[in-house]
């Protein structure tokens, strides 16, 4: 901690938006973070999947690393500070399974004591896609020993951090760890394997089960997933079928063994061309189907799709460019860029797709609590980000009409607070609402900062 601070006051105000959207006492109002990507002190942890895949030459942007991303580990008080002044509820982070490896569990059990002491919820995520190394040399996610070696860890963690840590998840949006990490292989471990990705996806189900019955009865368990809004071209039969095939890919490979205690057997058709399933064993179904006290869903943009027999349809699905699909035997399906206005991610804005899974979900769970567990927008580096507001606006204004019909929407995390390491992007895409000078690691709040303080205080928009 430096005798003098870090970040100073933007007073710039963001016009207040007209009529008044007011949301349940008690919604939580928080922002996220994932310990790779703000924490930095390398050399006090273990190697991960990620320092290996950096260090990859042409994996990510720069060749940058995360050893020392934006000194979060250095600079955490501070950065406490910075959310207890915009008034926030809550505060999502992940804990690195490398640093609690290494024996550097205690960080995490000082930044809980100090979250608490400014009246901050924390919400713990046990896995943000930062695999040890040496787990990832036995085999990784498509082995099974890696989920009981997860399991092992959340005990490890809920030791130290439960008696003060009502809410957990235990994974954040397996679905990347599994396709990008050993599908399309623009993820660490950088893998193109479909089959191992299968593998992966089944082993992180599995994962969560395991770390769900090992968590205390304390606490309040739920899983971040990062459901696609999956749409079709045409109201074709043959566009119908590529938006279902789609969806089992991207949504019920988890939502199935995770709220139904089965994989679809709609998926399993459409992939036995590449294995037989045979890796689940009798009872991991009904293992991973473990009570949840919420679903967290991930979202930013949609995905539209439509039928392309001969394999060659355009590919961009919003997943970064790569030889390889991250969609295992969906070669048939071509991948749209939807009309209108994008973020610097090249994602296309379109809010009424979180409505869409806000409502499946309680379709399809009803009394399941649902949470917001990331929504956000990378844009150009400037404190002043009127887009970055009109994107939260019109995603919370969704979130609202969620859950005036009846949605049980518990919360809103935001990605993210702080301006980091965008995984393979590097440091070239920037979510932050508090702008961080990586030369100095200055930290500045944007405009959407002081806009969503006032939200989050007032309990309205």
């Amino acid at each position: 901690m430096t005798d003098t601070p870090t970040h100073t006051t933007d007073p710039t105000q963001a016009t207040d938006p007209g009529g008044e959207l007011r949301f349940p006492d008690g919604f939580l109002w928080g922002t996220a973070t994932a310990a790779f990507q703000i924490e930095g002190a390398a050399a006090l942890r273990g190697p991960s999947i990620w320092d290996t895949f950096c260090r990859t030459p042409g994996k990510v942007y720069g060749g940058h690393t995360g050893d020392v991303a934006v000194d979060h580990h250095r600079l955490w008080r501070e950065d406490i500070g910075l959310m207890a002044e915009l008034g926030l509820g809550s505060y999502r982070f992940s804990v690195s399974w490398p640093r609690v490896l290494a024996g550097g569990i205690g960080f995490y059990d000082k930044l809980v004591d100090e979250l608490l002491s400014h009246g901050i919820q924390p919400c713990v995520t046990l896995y943000h896609w930062d695999l040890p190394q040496e787990l990832e040399d036995a085999g990784g996610w498509p082995e099974r020993e890696t989920a009981y070696a997860f399991a092992q860890y959340a005990e490890q963690v809920a030791d130290v951090l439960a008696d003060r840590v009502e809410l957990w998840t235990t994974l954040n949006e397996p679905w990347c760890s599994a396709f990008l990490g050993y599908a399309s292989g623009v993820h660490a471990p950088g893998r193109t394997s479909p089959v191992d990705s299968l593998r992966a996806a089944h082993h992180l189900n599995l994962a969560h089960g395991l770390a769900a019955a090992a968590l205390p009865a304390r606490t309040r368990v739920g899983i971040a997933l990062n459901p696609s809004a999956v749409r079709p071209l045409t109201g074709s039969a043959a566009d119908l079928d590529a938006a279902r095939r789609i969806d089992a890919l991207a949504n019920r490979i988890f939502t199935g063994p995770l709220l139904h205690g089965a994989y679809p057997p709609d998926l399993l058709t459409d992939t036995a061309s590449l294995t037989d399933w045979s890796f689940v064993r009798t009872g991991d179904e009904a293992l991973i189907r473990q009570p949840l006290d919420f679903l967290g869903v991930n979202y930013y943009t949609p995905a539209v799709v439509s039928a392309a027999p001969d394999g060659n349809g355009p590919r961009a699905d919003g997943h970064g460019a790569a030889s390889h699909s991250p969609w295992p035997a969906a070669d048939t399906v071509a991948f749209h860029q939807p009309p209108g206005e994008q973020t610097d991610m090249g994602w296309s804005i379109d809010a009424s797709g979180l409505y869409d899974l806000l409502m499946r979900f309680t379709r399809e769970a009803p009394g399941l609590q649902l949470m917001v567990t990331e929504n956000g927008a990378a844009y150009a580096p400037d404190l002043d980000d009127p887009q970055r507001i009109a994107y939260l606006e019109a995603h919370l204004a969704a979130v609202h009409r969620a859950l005036a019909d009846g949605a049980p929407v518990g919360g809103y995390f935001l990605w993210s607070l702080l301006d980091n390491f965008e995984w393979s992007y590097g440091y070239s895409k920037r979510f932050g609402i508090v702008h961080v000078d990586y030369d100095t690691q200055v930290r500045t709040p944007r405009s959407s900062a002081h806009w969503y303080a006032r939200l989050a205080r007032k309990g309205a928009m």
